[in-house]
């Protein structure tokens, strides 16, 4: 079927202005993937999973300009013991970075990698697989045009994270990059990620956990406020594997967040939280697809968004149970706390259910603090900011309790807690 003409058009301007990488042993799975965006299409806002969020500037050939912002706080994550490695505009630093090497895991970049490489039986591989039932044309414009990117291979269990950091220089810089992650049977490894990466930025984290593996993954998205991003983690589980991501956004004038993730073992496990904290020009979209086709299997999703000056927020989440997934466990809920009656939350629950030995729930809730609790605190000598902003933290725990460690807990929510404190009236 023919596209429409208005998307044909941005498509095809859009593809005009990247170059296919060639050579190495990715050229097949990258022209695959040119090919499939070429027939889906970049998404437009009549599309049913865009209808929520505009994808104008992140189709645009000229990139929206994002000033660089000048943090007064010192980089998250940075006190603790881990592999550093840094990208700047999408190209990777290699005098700021730690050498590649760590005891449990093999590290290589997409760019250099070899012409024989274990993720030439990963790259695009998961991507693909994800664009059924739902198209996700980005994620198939990054498989093509990654310029870069990481290929972890988890072979035991590493001592210390590995500590993905993005640094925005350009006022107009456009990143593509692409992270496969493979763990073998019976290992781990933490992953962490921070910076705003680019004016514009485009990510792909495929994740390939082998039966008994265990990935954690903790992502903080912020400081530059006129930063765009879009962003795809596709995971695959097998047999009694587990898989946890969190995300904190805070600032960004637009960020989409996609998971997808595939039970295709019994008895795995999969978590995917976030919490965003936006104010004035901000529109943060959550949008998760958890496929359950395996037995016995857990997932959760927990998404919490504070919004105020007319912020918008979307939650788009889904869980699809196959027909032989019996006695499955899944659990949505998506909840906003809105500070003002300018801002906004949508939110697009969905369950999809083929097995009748399950537990599935799903509950999305929407409203104001709490004004019999507020006063409350009032009533004890808290002054009405720091209330609001304990009730606030409050909100969100239910989110941040799904991160394992108990220091980077701490440590994401004292950001909150700065995050609140420089907005406090």
């Amino acid at each position: 079927m023919a596209l429409p003409q208005a998307k044909q058009t941005a498509t095809d301007a859009r593809l005009a202005a990247l170059t296919l990488p060639e050579g190495g042993w990715s050229v097949p799975a990258r022209r695959d993937a040119l090919s499939r965006v070429q027939a889906m299409g970049l998404p437009g806002a009549r599309d049913e999973y865009w209808k929520f969020t505009r994808p104008d500037s992140l189709n645009a050939v000229e990139v929206p300009e994002a000033e660089a912002f000048e943090a007064h706080e010192a980089p998250i994550f940075g006190d603790r013991d881990r592999l550093k490695i840094v990208f700047v505009d999408g190209v990777f630093d290699a005098e700021a970075s730690d050498d590649l090497s760590l005891e449990g895991v093999e590290i290589a970049r997409l760019a250099d990698a070899a012409d024989i490489h274990w993720a030439q039986d990963l790259y695009g591989t998961l991507e693909t697989r994800g664009q059924t039932p739902v198209q996700r044309p980005f994620a198939a414009l990054n498989t093509a045009f990654a310029t870069d990117g990481l290929l972890i291979h988890v072979t035991g269990t590493p001592s210390k994270p590995i500590h993905i950091t993005y640094t925005h220089e350009g006022a107009r810089s456009d990143a593509i990059l692409h992270h496969v992650v493979k763990v073998d049977a019976g290992c781990a490894a933490t992953i962490l990620e921070n910076g705003p990466a680019a004016a514009r930025f485009n990510h792909v984290m495929e994740v390939d956990i082998a039966e008994g593996g265990a990935l954690h993954h903790v992502r903080a998205q912020g400081r530059d406020h006129a930063r765009r991003a879009v962003t795809h983690v596709f995971a695959r589980l097998a047999q009694e594997s587990t898989f946890k991501s969190f995300t904190l956004t805070m600032n960004g004038v637009l960020t989409r967040n996609e998971a997808v993730i595939e039970f295709t073992g019994d008895d795995a496990v999969a978590h995917v939280a976030g919490a965003c904290m936006g104010d004035g020009d901000f529109h943060h979209d959550d949008t998760v697809f958890i496929t359950h086709d395996a037995v016995n299997c857990e997932s959760r999703q927990v998404f919490k968004k504070v919004l105020r000056n007319g912020a918008t927020g979307v939650f788009q989440g889904k869980i699809l149970v196959q027909p032989d997934a019996q006695k499955t466990d899944g659990y949505q809920i998506s909840q906003s706390l809105l500070l003002d009656g300018d801002s906004q939350f949508l939110a697009k629950p969905e369950l999809e259910i083929y097995a009748d030995d399950v537990a599935c729930s799903h509950g999305s809730t929407s409203g104001a603090i709490d004004e019999d609790s507020l006063f409350y605190l009032r009533a004890r000598g808290v002054p009405r900011g720091i209330a609001e902003d304990m009730m606030t933290i409050a909100f969100i725990a239910e989110a941040v309790q799904e991160i394992d460690d108990e220091s980077l807990r701490e440590e994401l929510v004292d950001r909150v807690e700065a995050w609140l404190a420089r907005r406090r009236a």
